[in-house]
């Protein structure tokens, strides 16, 4: 059997690394698209702020295109994926999802989660209190002001709605977490 890749798409605050680890505690191995900024941050020196995020961001896909993040990934997965499936949290642009698409075809899966302005914004603002031992900086806390900036910045300028109008499930992340472990559950029994 050859694994799968499957890749979590969604706006910031959605609730795309809850779905990551939910597939990391079945044994998925995971990649996290956006470490690479994070990297670069701490590689030149930077704060980690959501506008040195977004300078970099923009100044590796100016380098690399749109597929910037899938194409600097896929050494990552390549690797992983000889020993089991893989997560792959945050695909972001169109561009990158035909980048994996075309190099792994049918053990390439995407999630999409579904979530509100509202019900993202409102957490974002709260995540510092609830992921104070965040050492990989995956929960960081935004104001309700950049994570919209950050919202339109996605889908102006990186094509962030086609692989989300494109994914193989949709989740909707608006009730409880019970529930949207749930649904969780009902799209991992229909892929294996």
């Amino acid at each position: 059997m050859t694994n799968k890749l499957i890749c979590i798409v969604g706006m910031c605050g959605s609730g795309k690394s809850e779905v990551s680890d939910f597939f990391v505690n079945r044994g998925f191995s995971y990649v996290r698209f956006g470490q690479i900024t994070i990297d670069e941050i701490k590689k030149r020196g930077l704060e980690i702020s959501e506008d040195n995020e977004r300078k970099i961001r923009e100044e590796l896909r100016k380098e690399h295109g749109q597929g910037a993040y899938a194409i600097l990934n896929i050494p990552k997965f390549d690797e992983l994926l000889n020993n089991s499936h893989t997560i792959g949290d945050g695909l972001y642009s169109w561009s990158e999802y035909k980048v994996l698409k075309e190099k792994y075809g049918d053990n390439f899966i995407v999630i999409a989660v579904y979530s509100s302005p509202h019900t993202r914004y409102e957490r974002l603002e709260s995540r510092a209190e609830k992921h104070e031992n965040d050492k990989e900086n995956r929960f960081r806390s935004i104001s309700m002001e950049k994570a919209q900036s950050r919202d339109y910045a996605e889908i102006e300028n990186i094509e962030k709605a086609g692989p989300i109008v494109m994914a193989d499930f949709t989740v909707v992340n608006e009730g409880s977490i019970e529930d949207f472990k749930n649904n969780l559950e009902n799209i991992y029994n229909k892929i294996f």
